[in-house]
């Protein structure tokens, strides 16, 4: 920028840019922050806070009665600020200072203990977590391209409660699913169990066999 080489970014990327040991302040401590060096010198420290999306506290609270048995926060920002906001959110637990390929290995993690795995994020460093959860659901409204692209589903509103939404109609979804599913085969299975004992004549079989089908893509089409 005007000739001059700027770098913006977390204590340790701008460590591991210009060699310098960052100072630490009160300031500094208290809030998030990002560093700014101009030609690998440091220069200033931009803070800020960070505020919970509105209905966060009571998604989580949602999922809880949909049968989801673990939340948690995957963060680039600092432990103790992540430990802030996970309190506030009424998380399970949190991982902080991620990178993105941290973020992958944490999700890869919790997918040996907990299956499925549904990741939410908006940004291009969630892009490759959305990727390899089960199902990645990205915040479209404000989120970048390549996040969207990542994920499975899209949420086109900037509304994290639309996540126990998305959870709810999935889970009706595999309901129906698994009624249409079960009755039909159920219902198949009896029908030929009584024509191999010669109490069905073949025509009438076939004709319940077509009732059973219509039956079952009616039912289906309750999951719209």
């Amino acid at each position: 920028m005007d000739g001059h080489h700027v770098i913006v970014g977390s204590p340790k990327f701008i460590l591991d840019s210009t060699g310098q040991t960052l100072p630490t302040t009160k300031m500094v401590e208290s809030e998030l922050s990002t560093y700014v060096a101009i030609d690998h010198q440091l220069a200033g420290v931009i803070s800020f806070t960070d505020q919970l999306r509105p209905g966060v506290a009571e998604l989580m609270a949602r999922l809880k009665t949909l049968g989801v048995k673990h939340t948690a926060m995957l963060t680039g920002d600092r432990e103790d600020h992540a430990r802030e906001i996970s309190k506030a959110a009424h998380l399970d637990g949190f991982e902080a200072n991620l990178l993105p390929e941290g973020k992958v290995d944490s999700v890869k993690k919790l997918r040996q203990q907990y299956d499925p795995i549904v990741m939410v994020g908006d940004g291009i460093n969630d892009a490759p977590a959305l990727a390899t959860a089960t199902v990645g659901v990205a915040m479209g409204a404000h989120g970048t391209g390549i996040s969207a692209e990542a994920a499975d589903i899209v949420l086109l509103v900037d509304d994290i409660s639309r996540v126990a939404d998305a959870v709810e109609t999935g889970q009706r979804m595999l309901r129906v699913a698994k009624q249409s599913i079960y009755i039909g085969l159920g219902l198949s299975f009896g029908l030929m169990v009584l024509a191999a004992f010669g109490l069905i004549p073949p025509a009438i079989g076939a004709l319940f066999q077509e009732v059973i089908d219509v039956a079952v893509i009616v039912n289906g089409l309750r999951a719209r």
